[in-house]
């Protein structure tokens, strides 16, 4: 793939990511939707996209996808829409990313396997940063909001890992959001309600079916050409993109508390990416 196209391409997957936590946050805050609502027009909407693009493939692709991954996914779509009635689009974004980021390490300390200097003091660091922005105080996140937030950057951290077992990640992630569909119309009619404005509808929808669906088809198009350390690097920008959007669109601020915090927890992560071995990045 040409490099210029590449980057554009890369670009247009992180600005989707970023804007996932924007749409939620538009919905929830500006619109007041319900976010058990919101979680089930996220999903289905995406299962809708993504299986549209399965089909428009040559040979079209069957749906792959299981039963855990979608109870992984819809553990995370519902935390993640709950999480945001409390919490700033920024500090959303990082307290999601920083779970995702620090879950993924468990497999490998589980397993015995021992981490060099520089991951260690990532981890740590990174560690520091999350304690920082949790600890009690005037500027910190809503104990709940942050709670459900750091548990949905968990269900993904399992969601991602499942990933490997599927051969085709578009028809895998097709699957699960097809099947999370259900047990998120469940929770709809437990606890959601039906009044919510065209505008919010609107975000909820965008929020699957481009921010998610077209968002995760981008991605899978342009990791191969990035590799793992590169891929997981340039992700660090998420984030500060949802941040940005959050200042732009929801005239949010920032705290010291949460700057400090941000670069702790995005610089620790960094030195856990490039802390890595290099054999088999390419993979």
């Amino acid at each position: 793939m040409p490099l210029p196209r590449l980057l554009l391409l890369t670009l247009l997957t992180l600005m989707a990511f970023a804007a996932n936590s924007l749409l939620c946050r538009l919905a929830l805050f500006d619109e007041r939707m319900d976010p058990a609502l919101f979680t089930l027009l996220r999903l289905t909407s995406g299962a809708l996209m993504l299986l549209l693009l399965c089909a428009l493939r040559r040979p079209p692709q069957p749906r792959q996808g299981d039963w855990g991954g979608a109870l992984a996914l819809i553990g995370y779509g519902a935390a993640f829409s709950f999480a945001y009635l409390t919490l700033t689009t920024g500090t959303g974004a990082l307290l999601l990313f920083a779970a995702v980021q620090l879950s993924m390490l468990a497999p490998p300390l589980l397993r015995g396997e021992r981490l060099p200097p520089r991951q260690w003091a990532g981890l740590l660091l990174a560690m520091a940063g999350l304690i920082l922005l949790l600890l009690p105080g005037i500027t910190a996140p809503d104990p709940l909001g942050a709670a459900l937030m750091i548990a949905a950057g968990i269900a993904w951290a399992c969601y991602t890992l499942r990933a490997p077992r599927f051969a085709d990640p578009l028809a895998a992630n097709a699957g699960h959001f097809l099947r999370a569909s259900l047990p998120a119309a469940l929770l709809y009619l437990w606890l959601g309600h039906l009044e919510a404005s065209p505008l919010a509808i609107g975000y909820a929808l965008a929020s699957g079916a481009l921010a998610s669906g077209l968002g995760y088809a981008l991605w899978y198009r342009v990791l191969p050409q990035l590799g793992r350390t590169l891929a997981a690097s340039v992700q660090l920008l998420v984030p500060l993109l949802a941040a940005l959007g959050g200042l732009i669109w929801l005239d949010e601020s920032w705290s010291m508390r949460l700057l400090l915090s941000s670069i702790a927890i995005l610089g620790g992560i960094a030195l856990v990416i490039w802390g890595r071995p290099s054999a088999g990045d390419k993979s």
